[in-house]
């Protein structure tokens, strides 16, 4: 059975925005705050969104990493995510975390999530310290993705792919972190039931980005796990 695409997402109808969970409390957004969660809460904690593949059995797993850059700055903490180029066949113009499928001669998950950096936005392995990886997140298209949360100091530079990587930019997890940001979605694709996140950010500048799919809900699991020792029910 074909997937069924979501193509135009920012026209989906949104059903709900989580304005009644709490922010995460500032100091968990720290480096120290994110590192003790981490620490403490995994790998015995169980995902909100753990994916919707297994909702298209039969198809090949496909093992796959994403490189979760929180970003030392002056005013906290801030995610470095990237867009996609408009030509791609896959997840055209979307918003992502660098990373991708796994390589044979990758050692680990968490040596692909790096290489992918590296290769997608130039972000060197010294500026990385991999702080711990989030439980599977399966998508659609059963890639089995493994989040590895990192801490990045700067001062770094980015040479991004041109090919694949149509610009890169920084949230601040603070945003990221307020339910108050989460939208949820439901829709109707070729006769089945879709639901998914979005968190739209707008920058400084006016520009928007719409953060939704496999990212919003690698990010909202990311919540779940800083913000109570018992996350929400998914809907």
């Amino acid at each position: 059975m074909a997937v069924p695409r979501i193509t135009r997402p920012q026209e989906a109808p949104v059903v709900g925005v989580d304005h009644h969970l709490p922010a995460v409390s500032p100091d968990r957004l720290s480096a120290a705050g994110v590192a003790a969660c981490l620490q403490t809460r995994l790998p015995a904690w169980q995902p909100e969104w753990p994916g919707d593949g297994g909702r298209f059995p039969g198809r090949e797993a496909k093992p796959a990493s994403v490189l979760v850059p929180l970003v030392q700055r002056s005013d906290g903490l801030h995610v470095l995510l990237t867009r996609r180029t408009d030509h791609l066949h896959d997840h055209a113009g979307q918003i992502s975390f660098p990373g991708g499928r796994q390589d044979a001669e990758d050692a680990s998950v968490i040596d692909t999530a790096l290489r992918e950096a590296h290769e997608e936005v130039g972000l060197r392995r010294q500026h990385v310290q991999v702080m711990a990886c989030l439980p599977l997140y399966t998508t659609v298209t059963h890639y089995q993705v493994t989040p590895v949360v990192a801490l990045v100091q700067p001062p770094f530079e980015l040479v991004l792919d041109s090919f694949e990587v149509a610009e890169a930019f920084e949230v601040p997890l603070r945003y990221l972190m307020n339910p108050a940001h989460h939208r949820r979605h439901r829709l109707m694709v070729q006769g089945i039931e879709r639901q998914f996140l979005s968190m739209p950010w707008t920058r400084d500048d006016g520009r928007e980005f719409f953060i939704w799919g496999a990212t919003a809900a690698m990010l909202r699991n990311l919540y779940a796990l800083l913000a109570d020792e018992n996350p929400p029910a998914a809907p």
